[in-house]
Parts: C-alpha cells; sequence; structure tokens
C-alpha cells in the first residue's frame, strides 16, 4: 500500500502527495476539487492504475497539506503542481483536474506546457464570476464553517436522485467536504475569486480533452466547449452528471479518460 508523503512548497506549506500503480508506467498526475482532497479520485484509480503510476496530491488548504491563512492564487496553485513534479523527480506527466483542478490544469497548459503530456480538463471553466459571489462564500465559511457549504456542494455536485440512488458514493465527498479546514477552504475561494484564465486560453499548447457534465450547473457544457475550442488542440465530450462527474459516471469517466491517453 503507497502511504501519503509531503514535501515543502517554497514558501515552506508542506503538500501532501502519494503514488500508487506500476513504478515503470507513465506518471498520470491528478488534481482535485475544490472542498475534496485526493481521494476523490477513488472511483477511478483501479482502472487507472492499470495502465498508469498515479501522482495524487491535496491542494494547499485540504486534506492532509497544511492550509496557510489568507488568499491564495492561481499561481500559487499551479505552482505547487510544478514543484510537486520538481520534489518526485517527474519531468513531464499527463494530467486530470476536476474543477478547481481544472484550472489548475489550464495554469499548466499555458505556463508549463513542457511538463505536460496530454491535458484533461473536467467540469472547469476559465473564469468563475462574479468575484462578489466567492467573497460572500469566503465570509460564509470563515463565520459558519463547513456544515451549511457541504450540504449546498452536495446539492449542486449531482443531479437530484443520485445522493439517494447512490448514498455509498456521495458519503465520502460530504466526508470530504466537512473535513476540509475552512481558511484553506477560504484561501482557494479567493483564488477563483481573482481567477480569469480566459485572455491565456488560446495559450493552452498540450492536446487537451475537456469533460463537460450536461446537468453541470456550476460549470456548464457552454463553458467546457469555450475552452476546448481556444485550447491548440482541444476537444469536448460530455458526460450525463452534475459536477463531480468522476463520482457520478465512474466508469464511463475513467473509459473517456484511458482512450483519451
Amino acid at each position: 500500500m503507497a502511504e501519503v508523503q509531503t514535501f515543502a512548497a517554497d514558501d515552506g506549506c508542506r503538500i501532501a502527495y502519494r503514488f500508487d500503480g506500476p513504478e515503470s508506467a507513465p506518471v498520470l498526475l491528478l488534481s482535485n476539487s475544490l472542498g475534496t482532497t485526493m481521494e476523490m479520485w477513488a472511483p477511478q484509480m483501479a482502472a487507472f492504475t492499470q495502465r498508469f503510476r498515479v501522482l495524487r496530491y491535496d491542494s494547499r488548504g485540504h486534506g492532509q497539506s497544511d492550509s496557510p491563512a489568507g488568499a491564495y492564487s492561481m499561481d500559487r496553485l499551479g505552482r505547487d503542481a510544478v514543484l510537486l513534479l520538481d520534489a518526485v523527480g517527474v519531468e513531464r506527466v499527463d494530467f486530470c483536474g476536476l474543477s478547481k483542478g481544472g484550472m489548475v490544469g489550464q495554469w499548466l497548459g499555458v505556463r508549463a506546457p513542457e511538463r505536460i503530456g496530454k491535458l484533461i480538463l473536467a467540469n472547469t471553466s476559465a473564469y468563475m464570476g462574479p468575484p462578489s459571489g466567492w467573497q460572500n462564500r469566503i465570509e460564509g465559511v470563515l463565520r459558519n464553517g463547513m456544515g451549511p457549504l457541504a450540504e449546498a456542494s452536495i446539492a449542486r455536485w449531482f443531479t437530484p436522485d443520485f445522493p439517494s440512488r447512490a448514498p455509498e458514493a456521495v458519503a465520502p465527498i460530504r466526508e470530504m467536504l466537512l473535513a476540509c479546514d475552512p481558511s484553506g477552504y477560504a484561501g482557494c475561494c479567493a483564488a477563483i475569486r481573482d481567477m480569469d484564465l480566459r485572455p491565456t486560453a488560446a495559450l493552452i499548447l498540450p492536446p487537451t480533452l475537456v469533460i463537460a457534465g450536461s446537468q453541470d450547473p456550476s460549470t456548464s457544457v457552454a463553458d467546457g466547449r469555450w475552452l476546448a475550442d481556444r485550447a491548440k488542440d482541444g476537444r469536448l465530450v460530455e458526460l450525463d452528471a452534475a459536477h463531480l462527474s468522476n463520482v457520478e459516471q465512474a466508469q464511463a469517466f475513467a473509459d473517456i479518460v484511458l482512450d483519451y491517453l
């Protein structure tokens, strides 16, 4: 069983990560959504580790990584991913990120394309305005904790009948949300609040697959199509799911990713 390890980023923040799968296989880097941990990828691990050495990490502010106080930025979150690759001595990876993880992927596709083979951006967007909505969320989580946010997120992240149809799939996600450090969650909210990756989207160089959920109220199919159209070599695939498409359509998600890679 692989163990979670940590490395210190250039500002001293400790980032938790783990490897799974054959040591000789090519590396696939996975990046988590806002409010979850590297365990959000559990539904895909059996499939992914058949072909890849999978590198997962907890974004700063999440899981077993540190949660420095204050606002983070997308530059900061993207740099953490590059520093992780440096720390583990991996020059180039394929990348799959969902939601906030997909925003990190967009950053990497522009700022560090030499580190990326193929790029998979799931349920994500180049811009998620207005900033005032994120500011309200920051103030709410720092005041009231993760409880109210967790239930609101579950309602938004899955189609209406999925939680009752597949409670065993939703329960771990709820637990991740409830366990998330409010300060770290707020720090990542600030990164999304201040993010506008639209001006650089046409500079995404690696071959890019965008996965969009046809019932996703947070990052729409139109958002996904916009990204796929602007990337140098982009294509779009739709899944019948809301925001956490890798949980709601676990097998289809794994098949689409492995087929693309």
